[in-house]
């Protein structure tokens, strides 16, 4: 999970192209023109992967957290700048939502407010337009969920925030630079980037399934307008302007260096080979699980997958997995274990599966308590 691994050859080119440029600072663009060519053409690229017109935006970010962060600051200013009369600023999201916003909220004062999931555990539109308020300045879909790997209904919640006038940010750091090849491959998956209308904003990670090197992100924007309040500016000092359109101000050179080498070699052709791989990965390891009478939560389509059951100690299967030599992820509701996969698992599941059909005979038999429903 804390890795995206595309390949030796993928691997070297983004260790070349960040090596060449170890020491440049995309602080510095005027400095450094072939870090803005490098981020200008990422961002090109991006944008047109997820459908943005000639009116939309973007910039490179160093992370996820750091997209979120700067989405949330551009919906809290531009709801502020409209409505100076409201109360404290909420960001609404579905309970399986990123812990990021929380964290965004925290340090920049706003409340957040969280609803339960439908029973296929996606974000449910109807708990989400019950809980808006004056004081809703965000609605957050996810593409996919991190916990259950399962993608939002963003039409129907974006239908919502259009409704209501509320920035809608569509929270695709996982499935950013994967979902779109997934559907280019066949995959039923609904519309969820700026083709659908009321979607204000994406964050993407370029480090995560774009495979580039850390830290790498992007951030999108529907137009200029809320583009806009991603940046911050200063000049009440000796030295005079200065602006960044990013959280940090110094970024490592080769991060950005890394993203437009490793874009450029996969191309589409490339970024769709790994994505086949990958969903094969996916659907053999759900396969092997589902033989093993573990239930998949919801249908899941890209990358992450999630299962468990109530008839097995889930805690003790993971605890003998981890003695296997597995690192184990869990989820907490239902109980269950827990994938982000890339091709690294791909030669490893027949070994996996069996360590686990191991793990389950040898667990103690004590139920879960509740159901596999995601009403909680």
């Amino acid at each position: 999970m804390f890795i995206h691994y595309a390949g030796d050859d993928v691997l070297e080119v983004a260790k070349q192209a960040y090596l060449m440029y170890f020491s440049e600072n995309g602080l510095g663009l005027r400095a450094f023109r072939s870090l803005a060519k490098f981020e200008s053409e990422v961002v090109e690229m991006g944008l047109g992967l997820l459908h943005g017109n000639a009116q939309a935006r973007g910039a490179m970010t160093t992370g996820g957290t750091e997209s979120i962060f700067l989405a949330v600051k551009a919906a809290r200013d531009l709801a502020k700048k409209r409505d100076s009369g409201r109360g404290k600023p909420q960001i609404l999201m579905a309970c399986s939502a990123h812990p990021a916003f929380d964290k965004a909220a925290h340090f920049m004062g706003l409340d957040t407010v969280r609803t339960p999931l439908q029973a296929d555990f996606r974000a449910d539109p109807a708990a989400i337009e019950a809980a808006i308020t004056p004081d809703t300045v965000m609605i957050v879909g996810s593409v996919p969920a991190y916990p259950h790997g399962v993608i939002d209904p963003i039409s129907e919640i974006a239908a919502l925030a259009q409704k209501h006038g509320i920035w809608m940010h569509v929270d695709a750091c996982v499935g950013g630079y994967f979902a779109p090849f997934a559907k280019q491959l066949g995959e039923t998956i609904p519309d969820w980037d700026f083709l659908v209308p009321g979607v204000t904003s994406i964050s993407a990670d370029l480090h995560k399934y774009g495979y580039t090197a850390k830290g790498a992100s992007t951030l999108f924007f529907r137009d200029a307008e809320s583009f806009a309040g991603m940046g911050w500016s200063f000049d009440n000092w000796p030295r005079g302007q200065y602006a960044t359109n990013t959280l940090v101000g110094t970024r490592p050179g080769g991060a950005i260096a890394a993203a437009w080498a490793v874009m450029k070699y996969l191309g589409q052709s490339g970024y769709q080979r790994v994505t086949q791989r990958v969903i094969d990965t996916r659907c053999a390891l759900q396969t092997g699980t589902t033989a093993l009478g573990l239930t998949t939560f919801g249908d899941p389509k890209l990358s992450i997958l999630a299962y468990g059951s109530y008839e097995h100690n889930i805690a003790d299967i993971g605890v003998r997995m981890t003695a296997h030599g597995w690192l184990v992820g869990h989820v907490t509701t239902p109980p269950g274990l827990h994938h982000m996969l890339n091709l690294t698992h791909e030669p490893a599941i027949p070994r996996y599966l069996n360590n686990l059909s191991d793990s389950m005979s040898q667990a103690s038999s004590s139920k879960q308590l509740g159901k596999l429903n995601a009403q909680y």
